[in-house]
């Protein structure tokens, strides 16, 4: 991972900071409790659980520098930034698919946090690319897979 600006809203930044602090507080001494254990049933050699353990204490140490890595290259946008006469990361915006009629909300967030399942959409993302820096009313093509989908932006809001 390199040194890129990670783009956080605040709602982003605290989830980080929780699941950093659970990784650290709670799962390490989980896992490090597995491999003791592990290590009492004898030769470590050729039992799966001590090889389970250790392989999920080496992702939870990577999580972990990678999270911290993240927050230290974090920027994060303050409500009093997000406008909403144009969209920006933070918005929570309002699009109408032109050719079907269908509504959909999307809050517009940095790739760190992107989750599609709920409605949040990175900056990165071809939707997102496509509206940012746009202004309600405006009409957007949105290159996809399947073709072009055009997008009138109809709300904007924090």
């Amino acid at each position: 991972m390199s040194d890129k600006e990670i783009i956080l809203t605040q709602d982003g930044l605290k989830k980080l900071e929780e699941e950093l602090e659970n990784l650290k507080s709670v799962k390490r001494r989980e896992v490090a409790e597995r491999i003791k254990v592990a290590i009492g049933y004898g030769d470590i050699s050729e039992n799966s659980e001590y090889e389970d353990a250790k392989n999920e204490q080496a992702f939870i140490e990577g999580r972990i520098i990678t999270l911290e890595k993240m927050l230290r290259n974090a920027r994060i946008i303050n409500n009093d930034e997000i406008d909403t006469d144009t969209v920006s990361i933070g918005s929570v915006v309002t699009v109408e698919d032109l050719e079907f009629g269908d509504t959909m909300e999307y809050a517009i967030v940095g790739s760190a946090e992107s989750d599609p399942l709920r409605n949040k959409i990175s900056n990165e993302s071809p939707v997102g690319k496509a509206i940012l820096g746009k202004k309600r009313g405006t009409v957007v093509d949105v290159s996809v897979p399947a073709g072009i989908i055009q997008y009138k932006i109809v709300d904007i809001k924090k």
